[in-house]
């Protein structure tokens, strides 16, 4: 399946703003998979494309977190772990079996997540005391978002950010930083079982991956300068628009 340069440039551009909003609050996957979609490609296509300009993007943030040293891979060594696995599980599964039950349930664990974020006060600004362990975290909060991840994915690294703030008492940039890591965590994971299983479309995915990596760094630089105030309406904004597009496309 060949596509014409003006399709290319599109899905390009797409995954530059997609990975320029990614790196800040999640999210990109709702510019990259309708855009996939409009191409033709059937929907496992999509998903399994997507995930390779989502690797090269959040590895890209990532490395700007880690070179800023607002997060270290050793801190969350089993949280990589669970992630990788339940991402890998969960890619596994949406190749037996389409994900249309989680389309009915995404809309509104997103909706959640946006007014939770609009009307929590001081909502990441300071670091609080945690709810739960982290070792708790890791083993079950973490892997059940990497299962998502590899089963639909959009706002994986939102669900990641906000876990660790709300559970965790995690300042939001670190949260950020956290979750940019645990992203690309899944994001491989889930690469590689779609890879195995013949999926990925090569020409659309190494151009959005140029797009993504672009985005990823002014996104990724921005969160580092722009801080809680910063991330926080572009969490919002994120979440219901993913509500909107779920809902009414």
């Amino acid at each position: 399946m060949t596509f014409g340069a003006d399709i290319l440039a599109v899905l390009f551009f797409a995954a530059m703003i997609a990975g320029f909003v990614d790196a800040m609050a999640g999210g990109g996957g709702l510019l990259t998979i309708p855009a996939l979609l409009l191409t033709g490609i059937n929907p496992v296509a999509a998903l399994a494309t997507n995930k390779l300009q989502a690797a090269a993007g959040s590895f890209s943030a990532s490395l700007t977190m880690i070179k800023k040293r607002l997060i270290s891979p050793r801190q969350i060594k089993m949280a990589l772990i669970m992630a990788f696995v339940g991402s890998a599980i969960g890619t596994i599964l949406v190749q037996l079996s389409p994900p249309e039950a989680l389309r009915v349930i995404i809309p509104f664990l997103v909706a959640a997540v946006g007014l939770y974020t609009l009307i929590a006060p001081n909502l990441g600004e300071l670091e609080r005391r945690p709810k739960i362990s982290q070792q708790t975290w890791q083993k079950t909060i973490v892997p059940l978002i990497g299962l998502y991840d590899g089963y639909l994915g959009p706002a994986t690294g939102t669900f990641f950010a906000l876990s660790n703030v709300s559970l965790r008492g995690m300042e939001l940039i670190r949260a950020t930083a956290t979750a940019k890591l645990l992203n690309f965590a899944t994001n491989i994971a889930s690469l590689i079982f779609f890879i195995l299983g013949g999926q990925v479309l090569w020409q659309i995915g190494l151009i959005m991956m140029a797009g993504q990596v672009i985005g990823a760094f002014f996104g990724s630089q921005l969160v580092v300068k722009g801080g809680a105030k910063f991330i926080r309406p572009v969490i919002v904004l994120m979440c219901f628009a993913m509500v909107v597009r779920y809902v009414f496309w």
